[in-house]
């Protein structure tokens, strides 16, 4: 065995695909995913060149169709809980299909918009009680999925700000260990920040370096709710959202408790790294991506708005516990910046935790063993949210 890779490619040499394979699969147990449909999706795109998205998107949709229908034909019959299975994963394929597909034109935003519209049929039919919401932001709102606690031990619960990354949406955030964060007795708000998900797509909310005003205006939502303990209130986000919680955190003192789900530290060098590089790198979306989230035409415009998204001189303020978990073959992130993101926070405790290639997590975001990253992660936050250690 000591020859086999400790990491599955399902696409050897190319890593943009086999990372979105292997993230999908991870989120199986959390109802993501059923290996027989994502198989479905692989064998069409077997031989396929690295770069042909349109490819992706062709193989993705007709699948994510499929499984949405079954469950309209599972709802139509008198079987929500058959029904809310399918679409929760046909929500998964659609936006995973959708996201290499950058700019967006009319038959991504049409595909993003049903997985969305195939998650409210979920939590409307599923036995989660997922509450879809929005929280007031400069004018306007952010959309989000209040998911209340299970177990919870007061009326008042602990609850955690959850984030997406650079790439991810609030309902593919779910599939990443939402159902078992809630078994602890702590709420979870999850959300579409300024660019990612329905926030950048159809409400033209571009990416910002100054993320703690979402953060803030969760607080401000929460603090309303006769539900949540306003004093416990945790922050997550994950990939680029490793700059997105601790900035939060460090900016924001009403965070009691923060977690960078895979470091960031200087993400303008990251950037300018895999520009100078001409985008060969192991990147987790076309190079394009950048320039759309951020509303630019070129990806110098791009790196200009890249300069303040910089860690040294911010979460030195940091004073609430804080949690990074990073991978030690991440390819993405190197490990050096873990390290100097924990070195450099100001709080008094705080942890870095580095999954190695034997125990596995060691890919970027833990995604290699998502469930052993979420335990470590979630039992951390009720360590500090619901038992005070």
């Amino acid at each position: 065995m000591s020859d086999v890779p400790k990491y599955f490619m399902y696409f050897p040499g190319n890593y943009r695909w086999s990372s979105a394979f292997i993230n999908m699969l991870g989120r199986t147990p959390y109802g993501g995913t059923d290996i027989s449909e994502l198989h479905k999706v692989g064998r069409q795109l077997q031989g396929k060149r690295a770069d042909d998205d349109e490819a992706w998107f062709n193989a993705f949709i007709p699948v994510a169709d499929e499984v949405r229908q079954r469950g309209e034909a599972f709802e139509a019959s008198g079987h929500p809980v058959s029904a809310a299975a399918f679409y929760l994963r046909a929500c998964h394929y659609y936006q995973m299909g959708e996201r290499f597909r950058t700019p967006k034109d009319q038959r991504a935003l049409d595909a993003y918009r049903t997985g969305v519209e195939c998650f409210h049929k979920f939590a409307e039919l599923g036995d989660y009680k997922i509450e879809i919401v929005e929280v007031p932001f400069e004018g306007g709102s952010l959309p989000g999925y209040f998911v209340p606690a299970q177990n919870a031990k007061s009326e008042r619960t602990p609850c955690v700000v959850f984030f997406d990354g650079l790439d991810v949406t609030k309902e593919i955030q779910f599939v990443l260990g939402v159902p078992d964060l809630i078994k602890r007795g702590i709420s979870v708000l999850v959300m579409d920040g300024p660019g990612t998900g329905e926030a950048i797509r159809f409400r033209g909310l571009h990416l910002r370096h100054d993320y703690e005003a979402a953060g803030g205006a969760c607080i401000d939502y929460l603090e309303t709710r006769e539900d949540v303990d306003s004093k416990k209130i945790g922050v997550v986000a994950i990939s680029l959202g490793g700059y997105y919680a601790p900035r939060c955190a460090a900016m924001e003192p009403r965070f009691a408790a923060c977690v960078a789900w895979g470091a960031i530290w200087d993400y303008h060098a990251v950037w300018k790294r895999r520009i100078e590089a001409s985008f060969n790198a192991s990147m987790s979306v076309p190079g394009h991506h950048i320039t759309w989230i951020l509303g630019v035409d070129t990806v110098e415009e791009a790196l200009e708005k890249l300069e303040p998204f910089r860690l040294d001189g911010v979460v030195q303020n940091m004073k609430c516990p804080f949690l990074v978990t990073h991978g030690a073959d991440d390819e993405q992130v190197p490990l050096k910046d873990a390290q100097a993101l924990f070195d450099a926070i100001g709080s008094a405790d705080k942890t870095i935790r580095v999954f190695d290639g034997e125990e596995g997590g060691a890919q970027h975001c833990q995604r290699d063993y998502l469930t052993y990253g979420t335990a470590t992660m979630w039992s951390w936050f009720e360590d500090k949210l619901v038992h005070g250690r």
